[in-house]
């Protein structure tokens, strides 16, 4: 059996989700006629704690969108180093915005509230204009840091201050708000819009969403439809969505400690170093060097002993967990990585 760690999207709906798929009341939604669209971006917009909400078919559209609506040609925005937006997204901002970026390196994906504003940029012809700042939580390549609230206060009365919106990168934004406790309006509260995903951790198998402000959405919508991603019948992705967005967040926990106790494990393999300490929700970003070997000669290892993982550099991996990995299956995945480094 192949144990599959590469990342949370590669999860397979429930069986409640593909029946509700094939029984989703269904209408044409570029019309605004879809009922289980629109009771999803109801749902969503509440939850968060928004005005409304866009369903859209992708974590990297929701955000492009949001850069296409908060910024344009000439601008400038700022945005984490290592960000999805800035590493992941094909150089979309620029190519499609006409907007260039102003990465600032963090500590555990988290800016500098001193440095953000250090970057905004004076009214001088020779400057662009500061459009927006992009925040990412949990963050991706931080090994799935959460940014603490406090922080995300700060970065919000900095951006205030200047008049600047905020865009929140929320992929994982459940899983934050479960290693926080906290509802995710409370972590949606200090951005002006917000994404999040529902085809990584919440297991559904497509779609994002966009929320903020209703006169935002309605120019979203308009970008949505720009973009080509104006959908008709989209009841039967976005039913799945639905209950990804209600009966899915809790179980996220579980995805946490697996991923606790798949690093614990690995902090004591031989040629592995992670620190555990700093794992705070599903995913495991593990040093490799200790083994001599690349990150691709350790995979083909590892791909032999039927777990699977993703390079995060040179000597870098990551494992993620999700609702398709359980406890029995980390166990195993254990005895089969520290068998894969004995044969190394």
């Amino acid at each position: 059996m192949r144990i599959d760690l590469r990342s949370d999207t590669v999860t397979k709906p429930t069986e409640a989700m593909r029946r509700a798929m094939a029984e989703a009341e269904v209408g044409d939604d570029v019309y605004g006629e879809d009922p289980t669209v629109n009771r999803l971006e109801e749902c969503a917009a509440e939850i968060l704690g928004k005005e409304a909400a866009l369903f859209v078919t992708s974590g990297t559209q929701g955000n492009q969108i949001a850069v296409l609506c908060h910024a344009g040609p000439g601008d400038e925005i700022i945005l984490e180093s290592d960000s999805h937006i800035f590493l992941y997204e094909a150089g979309a901002a620029s190519a499609l915005a006409g907007v260039q970026a102003r990465p600032l390196k963090g500590k555990r994906g988290a800016m500098d509230p001193e440095e953000v504003e250090g970057a905004i940029r004076g009214d001088d012809i020779h400057f662009p204009r500061t459009a927006l700042i992009c925040l990412e939580n949990t963050h991706n390549r931080a090994g799935g840091a959460v940014l603490p609230l406090d922080h995300m206060a700060a970065l919000r009365k900095v951006a205030d201050r200047h008049g600047i919106p905020v865009h929140l990168d929320g992929a994982r934004l459940f899983n934050a708000a479960v290693a926080l406790g906290v509802d995710a309006s409370e972590i949606a509260r200090f951005a002006d819009s917000v994404s999040v995903c529902f085809s990584k951790g919440l297991g559904a198998p497509v779609g994002s969403l966009l929320a903020g402000p209703k006169s935002f959405i309605d120019k979203a919508r308009q970008w949505r439809k720009r973009l080509g991603g104006g959908m008709r019948q989209a009841g039967v992705i976005a039913a799945p969505a639905l209950l990804a967005l209600t009966e899915m967040v809790d179980r996220l926990a579980e995805d946490h400690e697996n991923a606790r106790r798949l690093a614990r494990a690995l902090a004591e393999t031989k040629g592995f170093s992670v620190d555990p300490d700093q794992v705070e929700t599903n995913i495991v970003i593990v040093d490799i060097s200790g083994t001599g070997r690349t990150a691709g000669e350790v995979l083909d290892r590892l791909a032999a002993e039927g777990v699977l993982a993703v390079p995060f550099g040179p000597t870098t991996l990551r494992f993620v967990t999700h609702k398709d990995v359980s406890r029995k299956d980390i166990d195993e995945a254990i005895l089969r990585i520290r068998r894969a480094v004995g044969s190394l």
